[in-house]
């Protein structure tokens, strides 16, 4: 048997209290809750091939950026899981054994910390780097990713607050790496067929 941490003792009052919420609210409520915190990253996807399409029209360095956004999420979701791994905290559902609207996941799916909002953050600060519109677009829908895990009973506040946390310190770091790279305007991928990942049609021809 793998001993799991019980996070209950951290926030559990305040768990209590959200899930106590959606279970007295209405019907139509809980069903948007339900649907956001299930589809709601699709919404980032969305959201970063806007801001490539933009980016593109812009220089190949902001381009660059803009492709490079989906694997900052990545990344992010993969030292969220890590340290997901490291922990092994019991989901809330499972330690305070209350209802919740989210089916309780299997023992060994750990609750800490969050990995949808760890995607959702990465995401917004990503986002921040290609269209300051669409990042605070971005940050207002991880926000509410954040408090959607809560509500339907997937997580602590604990655990969605720490993978804010986590996505965003991955995002600004990657962020910030890619800032520091040469200018790619002059290179002949701008100039190949790849290009066109990088530059607008109209753009390339100019150039």
């Amino acid at each position: 048997m793998i001993l799991a941490f019980d996070g209950s003792s951290v926030d559990g009052s305040a768990y209590r209290y959200v899930t106590g919420l959606a279970e007295h609210s209405p019907a139509w409520l809980d069903g948007l809750v339900s649907f956001w915190s299930t589809y709601g990253l699709g919404l980032f996807a969305v959201l970063m091939v806007l801001g490539w399409w933009r980016a593109r029209r812009e220089s190949p360095g902001a381009a660059l950026v803009a492709l490079a956004a989906p694997l900052v999420v990545v990344v992010a979701y993969g030292v969220d899981l890590g340290v997901k791994l490291l922990v092994r905290e019991d989901r809330p559902c499972r330690s305070l054994r209350v209802a919740t609207l989210e089916a309780c996941p299997a023992p060994g799916d750990w609750s800490f910390p969050s990995n949808h909002a760890a995607v959702a953050a990465a995401a917004a600060v990503a986002l921040f780097s290609v269209s300051r519109r669409l990042g605070a677009v971005a940050v207002v829908a991880a926000g509410a990713m954040a408090a959607s895990r809560v509500w339907v009973g997937a997580h602590y506040p604990h655990d969605v607050a720490v993978g804010v946390l986590v996505g965003a310190l991955v995002a600004m770091t990657t962020a910030a790496a890619l800032r520091r790279l040469p200018d790619v305007s002059g290179h002949p991928l701008a100039a190949s067929r790849l290009g066109a990942l990088l530059l607008a049609p109209r753009l390339a021809k100019s150039g």
